[in-house]
C-alpha cells in the first residue's frame, strides 16, 4: 500500500530541514576550499589551512556527503522501499564519509595552530566528539553485521547527531557573537557544547520514539 501522502510530506521535510541544518557551515566550507584552490593570501585566520589544507579539505567534503546522504538515510519509508540503496548508500558513501569527518576533526585538532578560545576545554570537547562519533560508528557497523538492525539504526543517528553538531552551533553562537561580538574562551566552550549536547539529548528523543514504536503492538486491519 503507498504511503499517506501527509507522512511522506513529513519525512521530506524532515530531509529538508536536515539539508538546511548543514548548509550555513557547507557554505562556510566552500569558500574555505575556495581560498585554498585559488592559493588566497594568508591571514592569521586562515593561515593553518592554507599551509596543511588536506585535512581541512577532506573534512568539508566527507561532512558535505555525510550530512546529505544522512539526510534520507533515515526516512523510514525511503529505507523500506529502497532498500538496495540504503545499502549501497551506506557502505559506499555515509559509513566512509563518517568515518573520514569523525578522524579529521580529530586531525585537525591535534595539528592546527588554533586561536586561544579554541584550545583547553574547547579542544578537549573536540577530541570527546570525534572519539565518540567514531565508536558509535563502529558499533553501528558491528550491529548491522550480526542483523541487529534496531541498534545498528540507533548508533548511526547518535553519530550523525554528533557530527550535525557544526549546523547547531550556527544557532548557539552565531546570534551571540553578532550581539556581543567575539566570546571569551568559557562563552566559546558553552556555545559550542550547547550544538553537541542539543542534537544528542534529540537523537537520544528519535531512539526512544522508535523503540516505543517497535514496542507497541501491531494493528491488523479487518
Amino acid at each position: 500500500m503507498d504511503t499517506p501522502p501527509p507522512r511522506r510530506r513529513r519525512e521530506w521535510t524532515i530531509a529538508a530541514g536536515l539539508i538546511l541544518l548543514a548548509l550555513v557551515p557547507s557554505i562556510g566550507g566552500a569558500f574555505r576550499i575556495g581560498e585554498i584552490a585559488s592559493g588566497a593570501t594568508e591571514t592569521d585566520a586562515n593561515a593553518r589551512f592554507m599551509q596543511m589544507p588536506l585535512p581541512v579539505v577532506l573534512h568539508i567534503v566527507g561532512a558535505l556527503t555525510y550530512a546529505i546522504v544522512g539526510a534520507f538515510q533515515f526516512l523510514p519509508d525511503l529505507r523500506r522501499n529502497h532498500n538496495a540503496w540504503h545499502r549501497f548508500a551506506g557502505r559506499y558513501l555515509l559509513v566512509p564519509a563518517g568515518f573520514t569527518v569523525a578522524a579529521t576533526g580529530l586531525w585537525m585538532t591535534a595539528s592546527y595552530d588554533v586561536p586561544p578560545t579554541d584550545t583547553g576545554a574547547v579542544a578537549a570537547s573536540r577530541y570527546v566528539v570525534g572519539g565518540l562519533m567514531l565508536a558509535f560508528l563502529v558499533l553501528g557497523v558491528a550491529a548491522v553485521a550480526r542483523r541487529d538492525y534496531f541498534a545498528h539504526g540507533s548508533w548511526m543517528i547518535r553519530a550523525y547527531a554528533l557530527a550535525m553538531g557544526a549546523g547547531t552551533q550556527v544557532l548557539t553562537s552565531g546570534p551571540a557573537l553578532l550581539i556581543f561580538g567575539e566570546p571569551d574562551a568559557m562563552m566559546r566552550l558553552l556555545q559550542m557544547d550547547a550544538g553537541w549536547i542539543i542534537n544528542a539529548l534529540f537523537a537520544e528523543w528519535i531512539i526512544a520514539r522508535r523503540r516505543a514504536a517497535a514496542r507497541r503492538p501491531a494493528t491488523i486491519a479487518v
